[in-house]
């Protein structure tokens, strides 16, 4: 989840600031009346509402940001036998099984989490984590170049290899990005097992550009963005999240009366973030009572304007803007995240001579 992790697309516009107290050169403490959340760079929670759960909970709240989300779960199991902390929040379904294969996370059922939307459940009656947030992985387009240009912007994978979108998309590397891996996982989940490679070949004939993370891809390569513009970036097209738009007109001054982006809408894969409590945590105790509090209403409802992502939780406010701007996928690509574990390496390795070498 790359420079950038999983989702917020306001941090690229550089206008979002991090909550973190800690980082990762901190020691944990195991201290009974602290709760320790080990997490990536795009945690985001308001403080009226981690202070309303320091209230009512009795612990203190201490954040611990590492790093994008594939380095942060490395850096978690690497360190599992004395951790950081007590919770992890921010291992994806792309990630999940390297987590759980690596007994990184203990058993514990959330309060509330029955009233989580089915299709974001894993893990079955295990219950070593807890499905936290949902998003979608998308092309987005910008809409001055295609008006401009008197072009229709592509809405599948189909016709992101047709001649007029040549040199036109940039993407993030699938070996080091969540969204570049998305992405990559979009296309095998469209196209199969034989017919994914096939794909890539023409997307590259096509002129897809492959890019270390989001942050350059979105905020330097992409002309549809604040910063793309800023940085007079040429491509049209980039691999991001469906929540970009919204979070292109919410950090606008002024706001403008609609996004300047849009969304390819089949072209996208749907990820879910979970939280777990660690297999060592220091306070088991209070990790419980901070998972909870994840899949509660207050913080479901905080999170799409902190983080930019969908809540999981059943009857969960959608903020305005989402709906506006960047409303949520009807019919995205999905994998089963045993299906993930079980090919994404070599995928990822047939893709890096496929696209980058």
């Amino acid at each position: 989840m790359h420079t950038k992790t999983f989702v917020a697309a306001a941090v690229g516009l550089g206008l979002v600031t991090l909550s973190a107290c800690g980082s990762s050169g901190d020691k944990s403490t195991a201290d009974s009346k602290t709760v320790t959340l080990v997490s990536h760079d795009s945690w985001k929670a308001s403080k009226s509402v981690i202070a309303e759960f320091e209230k009512s909970s009795g612990y203190k709240v201490r954040v611990l940001t590492d790093g994008d989300a594939g380095q942060a779960v490395n850096k978690a199991i690497l360190t599992k036998d004395n951790p950081q902390g007590d919770v992890f929040f921010g291992v994806d379904n792309t990630l999940l099984s390297r987590a759980l294969d690596n007994g990184l996370f203990q058993p514990y059922e959330a309060k509330g989490s029955d009233r989580i939307e089915a299709p974001y459940r894993a893990d079955g009656a295990k219950h070593r984590v807890t499905p936290i947030d949902t998003g979608d992985i998308c092309v987005n387009y910008d809409k001055k170049y295609f008006a401009d240009h008197k072009l229709a912007p592509p809405a599948t994978f189909d016709d992101l290899v047709e001649p007029q979108y040549r040199n036109l998309l940039v993407t993030e590397d699938a070996a080091a990005s969540s969204p570049g891996l998305g992405f990559l996982l979009g296309t095998a989940a469209k196209y199969g097992d034989g017919g994914w490679q096939a794909y890539w070949k023409k997307l590259r004939a096509n002129g897809v550009k492959v890019v270390s993370g989001w942050e350059q891809a979105y905020d330097q390569e992409f002309s549809g963005s604040a910063g793309g513009r800023k940085a007079k970036g040429d491509r049209p097209l980039v691999v991001s999240y469906a929540s970009s738009p919204p979070a292109e007109v919410i950090y606008a001054q002024p706001r403008p009366q609609t996004a300047p982006t849009g969304v390819a809408q089949g072209t996208c894969f749907r990820q879910v973030e979970y939280a777990g409590l660690l297999a060592n945590a220091g306070n088991t105790k209070g990790g419980k009572a901070f998972l909870d509090f994840l899949v509660s209403k207050r913080f479901q409802e905080d999170m799409p304007l902190n983080m930019f992502v969908y809540p999981v939780l059943q009857g969960a406010r959608v903020p305005a803007e989402f709906t506006q701007y960047g409303p949520q996928t009807k019919d995205p690509e999905t994998m089963a995240p045993e299906k993930i574990a079980a090919h994404r390496d070599q995928w990822v390795k047939s893709w890096t001579s496929l696209a980058v070498k």
